[in-house]
């Protein structure tokens, strides 16, 4: 088992662990508000590492908890706390630069989370996504996630301002 493995297992498994409240309160939330239990998650067929697909669950409220449900998928071994952007499975038949970002377990967070997310343009966004897959180490993983969080509460600070 790799150190990033390693990482993402313990980390996926202790924030699971921190988070089942909050898990239960949303999808209670979620159950309530979209019209009953079975609405809860939303599920997307994803590509992950090698273009394996796997179903991708989400919950169908908005907000930060809402990908939540993305740590199952961690501790799975589907994604990475860090990694590229999840892709649909239609690039899994692509060459290049797209088939090249599915080297790797795509990730809960990456570069592109802590840069400017969705205000980054498309082209901006693959290239962070490929210069991770091609320089990752455990230390720049372990970089990205010491700035998720001030990323993520920096962006909902500017959404209500």
């Amino acid at each position: 088992m790799t150190a990033k493995r390693v990482l993402d297992l313990t980390g996926g498994l202790l924030l699971l662990t921190l988070f089942t409240l909050p898990l239960a309160a949303v999808a209670l939330t979620a159950a309530l508000t979209t019209g009953g239990p079975g609405r809860v998650l939303r599920r997307r067929t994803m590509a992950g590492r090698g273009g394996d697909p796997f179903v991708m669950l989400t919950f169908r409220t908005s907000g930060p908890l809402a990908a939540l449900p993305l740590l199952l998928h961690v501790v799975r071994g589907e994604m990475s706390l860090v990694g590229p952007c999840p892709l649909v499975p239609a690039h899994r038949e692509c060459t290049g630069e797209a088939r090249r970002r599915l080297s790797v377990r795509p990730g809960l967070t990456g570069p592109w989370q802590v840069s400017g997310r969705s205000e980054l343009p498309w082209e901006e966004r693959e290239l962070l996504d490929l210069h991770y897959v091609d320089h990752h180490w455990l230390g720049m993983d372990l970089a990205i996630l010491a700035r998720t969080l001030p990323a993520v509460r920096r962006r909902r600070a500017a959404r209500t301002a």
